[in-house]
């Protein structure tokens, strides 16, 4: 799943650590969202929405090819 979360971090001049203290997570999982290797909790994607207030849609953007792929190949 694509993000803007490096974006919006960086508009803010937080580190990966100050937004990981202020969505309850490690480092190391703001890393892994940021680069597309984990896609973030429902819970996990309405804090980080609260934060900078904006709706999810507007932070995380969904890979339609990915999702269709998952439906025809049951992945």
């Amino acid at each position: 799943m694509k993000n803007r979360l490096k974006v919006l971090r960086a508009e803010r001049d937080w580190t990966q650590a100050q937004l990981a203290s202020e969505l309850d997570v490690s480092r190391q999982t703001i890393n892994a969202i940021e680069k597309g290797k984990f896609d973030p909790s429902l819970p996990l994607a309405f804090k980080a929405a609260r934060l900078f207030d904006m709706a999810i849609e507007e932070i995380f953007l969904i890979s339609y090819s990915r999702v269709i792929n998952r439906q025809l190949f049951n992945c």
